[in-house]
């Protein structure tokens, strides 16, 4: 008691160095002094058409556009001393119409990199960071870091990262675990929506989603994981959507694994329709390498429609082969 009692104190103080009160994501926002970036750039929102298909993301009842932008593997946005290719990337994101923006405190610089740029929008973006930590405490350190990085005062959604083990699940949910944190942090408006991710084993998320009603989660959902033998959309979506939950499908291209020739030939079509096409899933997210990459992905989405029963067994036999290149990161706990 005397710990969360500390923990109440540090986030008093916390809130009160200058974080200003905002509203929800579609409403106007009070901007914070701290929400200085780097970049001379305006980018009117408003003369911006997306052009890309919406869909409500489960329970959080918020429509966003079909892709939404990765914030750790193969881009800038993870790395050191890339500030300026990161504050393009971003600036190009909005431009394209992308709203929706993914983190975590454990993304390298990511959280930092995001903070440049996504303050001057905040009130007209989605913003997801994670936080890998399994007790009470961990937890809130890591979401107070989360928030001073962004340069906000609160997140439109909040995941528990890569959930992998039962034991893991019997921590976060025991006397002293992370969800602890995750409600008090609701209570007081420092996160809109809670939600899980996981990549290794889809029956730990499926036992969260029924022991606690999170509002979103994070999956690995692509062409090459219908064959292995533990695949994510039979066993986790069926619970997602027996409780309305928002599903992000992560791992699309398999950091472009699936794009090599003789699985997928670099054909983006084909992969993103596949994840976007799978019963029960309302957006992905795709990181990018540069602006082009990026603008590529979008024009994916831009065209996406959604992919009859034929085509997706077409594509399935086409990554049947794809072995480790498909779920390499199955093996990550």
């Amino acid at each position: 008691m005397a710990g969360q009692m500390t923990r109440k104190t540090n986030r008093r103080n916390f809130l009160a160095g200058g974080l200003a009160a905002v509203t929800a994501i579609g409403c106007k926002a009070v901007s914070s002094n701290s929400a200085q970036t780097v970049s001379n750039k305006t980018i009117d929102l408003d003369k911006v058409s997306t052009l890309m298909p919406e869909r409500i993301l489960g329970k959080t009842n918020v429509s966003l556009p079909i892709l939404g932008l990765g914030g750790a593997g193969q881009t800038p946005l993870s790395k050191r001393g890339r500030d300026n290719e990161a504050i393009a990337l971003v600036e190009k994101a909005l431009e394209l119409g992308i709203r929706y923006f993914d983190t975590a405190e454990s993304y390298g610089q990511s959280e930092y990199q995001l903070g440049l740029i996504l303050p001057a929008y905040r009130d007209r973006i989605y913003l997801n960071s994670k936080t890998d930590a399994r007790d009470y405490d961990g937890a809130w350190r890591h979401l107070e870091k989360s928030l001073k990085l962004l340069k906000t005062n609160y997140l439109d959604s909040w995941q528990l990262h890569h959930v992998s083990f039962k034991e893991e699940l019997d921590q976060i949910f025991g006397n002293n675990g992370a969800i602890k944190a995750v409600e008090q942090a609701k209570e007081q408006g420092l996160i809109k929506f809670s939600g899980i991710t996981g990549h290794h084993e889809p029956d730990i998320i499926a036992e969260a989603l029924r022991r606690y009603d999170f509002d979103t989660t994070l999956i690995s959902l692509n062409a090459a994981d219908v064959h292995h033998p533990r695949p994510f959309a039979k066993t986790v979506l069926p619970v997602a959507k027996g409780k309305n939950v928002g599903v992000i499908a992560m791992k699309v291209p398999a950091y472009g694994r699936l794009l090599k020739p003789n699985v997928l030939n670099g054909n983006m079509r084909q992969a993103m329709g596949y994840s976007l096409s799978v019963a029960g899933v309302h957006n992905c997210i795709i990181a990018a390498e540069d602006p082009k990459q990026l603008a590529e992905n979008v024009q994916v989405a831009q065209n996406y429609q959604l992919l009859a029963a034929e085509e997706m067994k077409q594509i399935e036999s086409l990554t049947a082969n794809a072995g480790e290149d498909g779920d390499f990161f199955r093996s990550w706990t």
